[in-house]
């Protein structure tokens, strides 16, 4: 029987060389020092958009095949979260220029729909231990991005806090995520769920990750 906690923790020292390009990523860079045109910001809020939109979707895919599993309450908690992000990303489209009608007009970038289609397909045919596992080890490497986004926007481009709320959203800790994440894969191993699958959904999300970040910079340098 696998240990959830030692199966992350050999998952987090694989994809150390992945988060660190994440971390370091010149699109952040670039951002940072206020080089990235401001209508080009636009298609941030798109394509989070259509990424928003689709997760949702997912985790409510993925409620309705496991609801019959302990992990019910953890997946539950994770749609008020994405519900938030929905309301919250108008503000920033607003922002910088980028309508409702705009929005929903917006023609997304492959490379950076290459995630929430990853996720979707979790939602269709992986496990709730295989998302968790997906989860846990990227939410906190999007939420350190969002907080450089966030401090980036608001001292480079002059955007308002309630402008950047949607990014602050993910940025805030969330202590009891780790543990509700840790408990629904152990409780995935201890029936049966294959270690490997387990870390390969956290190794695939994050390299589409960065894959979202490669697409944004090439589209918006």
């Amino acid at each position: 029987m696998s240990d959830a906690r030692a199966l992350v923790a050999e998952m987090r020292a694989a994809l150390e060389p992945l988060d660190r390009r994440l971390a370091g990523h010149p699109y952040l860079a670039a951002l940072e020092e206020g080089r990235i045109a401001k209508e080009k910001l636009r298609l941030v809020a798109g394509e989070q958009h259509h990424i928003i939109a689709s997760d949702l979707r997912s985790i409510a895919l993925l409620l309705n095949r496991h609801a019959h599993l302990p992990s019910r309450d953890y997946l539950l908690d994770l749609l008020p979260g994405a519900v938030a992000a929905s309301e919250a990303l108008p503000a920033f489209a607003a922002a910088v220029g980028a309508s409702g009608d705009g929005l929903a007009a917006y023609e997304p970038l492959a490379g950076c729909q290459a995630y929430p289609a990853y996720v979707a397909w979790l939602a269709l045919y992986g496990t709730d231990a295989d998302f968790a596992a997906a989860f846990l080890v990227n939410l906190p490497t999007w939420g350190a991005l969002c907080e450089r986004m966030s401090a980036a926007l608001r001292g480079a481009y002059g955007l308002a806090p309630e402008a950047v709320a949607f990014f602050d959203l993910f940025a805030a800790p969330q202590p009891e995520f780790e543990a509700g994440s840790l408990r629904v894969i152990q409780a995935g191993l201890d029936r049966g769920v294959d270690a490997a699958s387990v870390g390969r959904a956290a190794r695939m999300i994050q390299a589409y990750e960065l894959m979202y970040w490669d697409a944004l910079y090439e589209a918006s340098a």
